[in-house]
């Protein structure tokens, strides 16, 4: 059983590691959902998030992990008779593939292997085809610690392919990178709250497109939990459609007022300079696992040049120092570990994390 007094402080890329004052909004008393109370909160937060991703559209509040709207990205805005583009570079994109296919959609790959990025040139070349009516991108592959060339893709796609929607897994990006969602033409993208929000999980949120809300209208089958219009009908009333999990939107509210006073610029180098740091002692420990210039500044994925043993390094700081990062994601288990570096997480926790994982190489 967990040790509920003495919780250990999470390195790994999500859940990350929560402050009290965060956790102290999630038990506050709570409201009745349909209330004039929440709708003042819910209002409030959205507009607070529109403001953190720099846009005038539509900001949806989602009881569900992210992985949610994976699904209500396809489902809501791509025909059956449609074929969608899913760019694959490790494995959440990979699994964003696999939703859109059990959700019945035709579903072509453009794939590079892990630890490399999906360039502007590489979906030029298959978009010029003609026979895409969207595209999927993961901005950040929390599997790879890849931040994938997301600005340029936009600029690209804006200018030679404006009528292809543009959905954007955003999941370890939100908030610690840049997303400036309407100049970047971007249709729907959304992150799980327990990366750098630093929330605990079960909660989402989307950004979407007027355009994909327009073009949602017209597709059969989007089923009922994450129906797009029946978010945008609720939203018009700062509601949800079903019942919102509050303590989550009271937190998500408080972490907004936190980061609009700090300023995203200052936040998003914030993130940066902990990415630096972590990369520089990377680099003279092991490696790093994607090419360096795509580097994420949310979480490092640190190549195991020197054959340790991963799992043991990381049961021993937990169990001297209370203290957990992440070992390597799927096939990578072993051959890479992960450390976050978002949220609330700061330069001097990870230091005093770098510092333990030293002792235990030497």
């Amino acid at each position: 059983m967990a040790d509920w007094k003495n919780p250990p402080r999470l390195f790994i890329p999500g859940p990350v590691k929560v402050d009290e004052d965060v956790l102290q909004q999630l038990a506050r008393p709570t409201l009745g959902h349909r209330g004039k109370e929440y709708s003042q909160l819910h209002g409030e937060t959205v507009d607070m998030l529109k403001k953190i991703l720099f846009t005038g559209q539509n900001v949806f509040l989602s009881t569900s992990s992210a992985s949610g709207i994976w699904e209500a990205a396809i489902r809501n805005c791509v025909g059956l008779d449609e074929v969608v583009l899913c760019t694959c570079c490790g494995a959440f994109s990979d699994k964003w593939a696999d939703v859109a296919r059990s959700c019945g959609r035709n579903v072509e790959e453009l794939r590079v292997d892990w630890g490399l990025a999906t360039t502007a040139e590489m979906i030029d070349e298959k978009l010029a085809s003609g026979k895409y009516a969207a595209v999927t991108l993961v901005y950040n592959e929390t599997s790879t610690g890849l931040t994938n060339p997301v600005y340029q893709i936009s600029e690209m796609m804006k200018q030679k392919y404006p009528d292809v929607l543009v959905f954007v897994d955003a999941v370890s990006a939100m908030v610690g990178l840049p997303l400036h969602f309407d100049d970047l033409g971007w249709d729907v993208t959304f992150a799980s709250v327990q990366k750098a929000f630093a929330i605990p999980p079960g909660f989402a949120v989307a950004a979407v497109s007027n355009r994909a809300l327009e073009k949602s209208k017209n597709v059969p089958g989007r089923g009922y939990y994450f129906d797009f219009q029946q978010f945008a009908k609720a939203a018009a009333k700062s509601q949800t459609p079903t019942t919102p999990s509050i303590p989550h939107v009271v937190a998500l509210n408080f972490q907004c007022k936190k980061l609009l006073t700090e300023g995203m610029e200052n936040v998003w180098q914030r993130h940066k300079e902990m990415g630096d740091y972590v990369r520089v002692w990377a680099k003279g420990h092991f490696d790093i696992f994607c090419e360096e210039k795509y580097a994420s500044n949310t979480l490092t994925t640190v190549k195991n040049t020197q054959g340790v043993n991963v799992a043991e390094i990381i049961s021993a700081v937990q169990k001297k120092h209370n203290t957990i990062f992440g070992n390597g994601y799927g096939k990578l288990k072993e051959q890479t570990f992960r450390v976050a570096h978002m949220g609330d997480i700061t330069l001097d926790d990870l230091k005093e994390l770098l510092t333990w994982i030293e002792e235990e190489l030497s």
